[in-house]
Parts: C-alpha cells; structure tokens; sequence
C-alpha cells in the first residue's frame, strides 16, 4: 500500500472518500496527530486497532465537527457538557457521554459510553464536515510509542500501511486532549491532558444557576435558604464560611495579624481586640472587609467548582455583604429578605439570647430597607405568614429559574 501524502485543503476530497470507504488516514490536531477512520465502521475501527496494537478493550473517541453532533451519537447530553463544548470546542477536550445504540460496540469497548472531541485544526474539520462522519481517531503512534507531532512521524511509523496522511504542520500543543468523564455525576477527569481541570471546573462554575440571598439581620433568611436547599442547591453562608476559614486559614489570620497587631494570639483571632478597632476607625473597617471578602470569594469559588464538578445545578449565597462584595454580580438574580423593625428585635433576642437593647442596637446598625428595595433584584416581606413568603418566594425562583435555563 501507497501513503498518499495531502498537503492542500483542495486534495480534502480524496481523504473523505478514503474515510467513507474504510480506509484510513493520518490527521493533524492541537494537540498530536490522529489515526483516523470512520467511526461508524466497526471494520475500519478494527483496522485501527490493529494497525496500532492497540487492544481491543480500550475504548476509542470520536471526532467530530461541533456541538451540534452531540445528539446524534449520544442521548443524555446533560446542559453542562453543553456548556463546555460551547466554551473549549474546538480544542482539546473529550467529553465521555452517554452512548446511542448507532456507535459501534467496538468503539465503545464494549461499554455504555463514548468519548466525542472536536478537533481544533482547520483541515481536520473540513474533513469531518466533507466525508460527514464521525472519526474514531486515537494517536498516530503504535501503543507504547510518542505521539506524533508532525506528518512525517507518523510516516516513520505507518508509511505503506495506512492510505494518507495530512499534513497539516506541527502540533501546536503536543500533548493529548483532557478527557472528562459526564456520563454520570459526579463528573471525574480521567486523563489530564492540554486542557487544565481548573479551566474545566471554572467554566462549569460559571454555569451554576446563582441564586444571592441577603437582607438585614434577624429577617429569616432562614426559610428562603431552607425552600432552596430543598430544591437541590447549594447553600453557601458567607459568614459562617468566613468563620470557618479562620479556624483553619492561616493565610488569612496572617493577613489580619500584620494589618492588626496583636490580633491573632496563639493561631486564634481575639474578635474582641478586632472589634475595638475596626468598630472605631471606619478606615480600618474597610481594610477588614477587603481582607475577608477577598478570602470568602476564594472560598466561595472553590467550593462552587467543587459543587458544579460534582453535577451540581443550583447554589444560593447568604451574605448581608452580597451587593458590596462584589458576590452579587455573579449572580443570576439577587433576593432581599426583609421584616418590620420590631419583628427584626424579638427574632435577635430569642435567637441570640440577648437583652432588647442590644437587640435593637444591631438593628440600628444595619443598611435601611430602601437599600436592598434599590439595589437587590426582588424583595420580599417575612413578616410571620409564613405561608405567603414561601409562596411568594418560589413565585420567584420558578419565573427566574425558568428563564435562566432558557437562556443557557
């Protein structure tokens, strides 16, 4: 057998009709060259396999030209694998779905899933597109081999025992695409490749449907997380989230001990020394809020990623800092609880176990109602029927949900 060697994006036809006849040809991605044939065919696949030693229980992926080719060879396509080809196809990211009976057993190995990847290389997509198949195309290199990085690798490899390779110049990136596994959550990355996993965690973060909850205190946000976490969110405290990190963030107290000496004694914050301070000194405040907020929105971060990675859909944050942390913005839509003064008063004392006094000193001290009235997306009033509220809130939460998913 004659290697064909194409070099011009015009000579694309005569590698499709190798493709739609069960041959196989070389083709250049991002990433390495691949060992291509048509991934519908279970003989051209066997082929690749043979012409690669590769055994036949490791399952192959396929190429294919968009997102839009999902469907066709997959059933679930869950939104975020949507999401992330919308974000990193073409590139080097191979997605392991949910198999239609129409991709070959052999390319499966046998198993429920198949691993789609669209190629970031201008000749290999009009390939996809011109012999309007999918590609099963593992490395162009016997098993145990270097991947390929240029054409004539991979000549040195299968010369006379493939049908072409195209050329297409170096691999750019030459190492193989990330595989994240979505056939079921949680989602798990089963080889790192080119593309980190923190990109990855990021972009499915930016997905989450963001639900902010804030208001003044002792106006029972209670309730409104409770009626979210019961619909399967997240639900992320940002005080007790910034508690948290100071009973094991040391890079934190660090941060507060050297803007406030004296503050932090025996790896513990003293709140009451703090408290003198920053309650006396409203430019102290702010270096206290830039320090904390900083750290929650880290800390926030993370653990969204951590929730989206796991197949998570919706979160909720509470934080009576939401709109001046910067943590509202990245929400889809911000809720203000809200409740009459004295109501507020009586909520402090039995919860907190203080005099009226204190109580209303705390009251005294937080943003008016016309704040949140202003600058929040919606509020609402929980002012003891409970009942309305919650009827009132999902009115809200079924209208915004419903169209934060059509938009996505």
């Amino acid at each position: 057998m004659k290697t064909e060697i194409i070099r011009k994006t015009e000579e694309l036809e005569t590698a499709a009709k190798i493709i739609q006849r069960g041959g196989l040809a070389a083709v250049p991605t991002e990433t390495v060259y691949g060992l291509a044939g048509n991934g519908l065919d279970a003989q051209a696949v066997h082929q690749i396999y043979e012409v690669k030693g590769r055994p036949e229980v490791k399952p192959l992926a396929l190429m294919v030209p968009g997102k839009e080719e999902m469907d066709r060879y997959c059933d679930p396509v869950p939104p975020a694998a949507r999401a992330l080809a919308d974000r990193f196809w073409p590139g080097p990211l191979s997605i392991v779905l949910k198999a239609r009976e129409n991709v070959p057993e052999i390319v499966r190995a046998g198993g429920p899933t198949v691993s789609l990847r669209c190629p970031d290389h201008p000749m290999t997509l009009a390939l996809l597109r011109l012999a309007d198949l999918p590609l099963a195309a593992p490395s162009a290199n016997p098993s145990g081999q270097p991947s390929p990085k240029t054409a004539q690798e991979v000549l040195n490899y299968f010369d006379g025992r493939i049908d072409a390779v195209i050329d297409g110049g170096p691999c750019g990136l030459g190492r193989e695409s990330t595989i994240i596994d979505m056939s079921t959550a949680p989602y798990r990355i089963l080889r790192q490749g080119a593309l980190p996993e923190e990109k990855i965690a990021h972009a499915l973060a930016e997905e989450l449907q963001l639900v902010g909850i804030t208001g003044p205190t002792g106006c029972g946000k209670t309730t409104a997380l409770q009626v979210l976490s019961e619909r399967g969110a997240l639900i992320l405290d940002c005080d007790r989230v910034y508690h948290e990190l100071l009973e094991r963030n040391q890079g934190l107290l660090d941060e507060l001990n050297e803007a406030f000496p004296g503050t932090v004694e025996d790896g513990k914050l003293r709140r009451e020394k703090l408290s003198v301070i920053v309650f006396q000194e409203p430019k102290a405040l702010e270096r206290l809020n830039a320090i904390s907020h900083r750290h929650v929105l880290e800390e926030v971060q993370r653990r969204l990623e951590a929730f989206a990675m796991a197949g998570g859909k919706l979160a909720a944050i509470d934080a009576i800092e939401l709109l001046s942390s910067g943590l509202g913005e990245r929400c889809a839509f911000t809720l203000a609880v809200l409740a009459d003064p004295e109501l507020r008063i009586r909520r402090i004392m039995a919860r907190d176990g203080i005099d009226r006094q204190a109580a209303e000193l705390r009251v005294k001290a937080q943003k008016p109602d016309a704040y949140y009235r202003k600058n929040c997306s919606y509020t609402l009033e929980n002012n003891g029927d409970m009942d309305l509220f919650i009827q009132n809130l999902n009115h809200i939460l079924e209208e915004q949900l419903k169209n934060e998913r059509h938009e996505k």
